[in-house]
């Protein structure tokens, strides 16, 4: 059977992994994926990534991070469903719990944080926001 949501399939089994206190995750290697990791690594909630090769197709490895016992990542949601897509300019991009969390957005520029598209004055799909 098809996927299709294969990015909320991913912060799913994050947000899962977390629960279960796992070292690290599994995932289906993809671009977009890979763009959206880069993104969590570069703003602290995840260790790392790294490509997988073991099995029959690519996998991301995603190594979680915990502070004190507790997950890095609070909250991690979809906001733009494959049923329902959420654009938004760089103006109107929604902070996320004050500016303490971020909003994970698909740009022109390439997959950026909220804090970055607003510098950089670009908009696009609002994919998640993690606290």
């Amino acid at each position: 059977m098809a996927m299709t949501d294969p990015l909320g399939d991913m912060l799913t089994r994050i947000r899962n992994g977390q629960q279960a206190k796992k070292d690290s995750v599994l995932s289906p290697a993809s671009k977009l994926r890979a763009n959206v990791l880069e993104v969590l690594q570069r703003e602290g909630y995840i260790r790392g990534w790294s490509q997988d090769e073991s099995g029959k197709h690519p996998a991301l490895r995603i190594e979680l991070k915990y502070f004190e016992g507790q997950p890095a990542i609070k909250h991690v949601a979809r906001v733009s469903k494959p049923g329902r897509r959420v654009y938004s300019g760089s103006r109107e991009l929604p902070t996320v719990r004050n500016g303490l969390g971020i909003t994970i957005v698909s740009t022109p520029r390439g997959v950026l944080s909220d804090a970055e598209a607003r510098a950089q004055n670009v908009g696009g799909e609002v994919l998640a926001e993690v606290f």
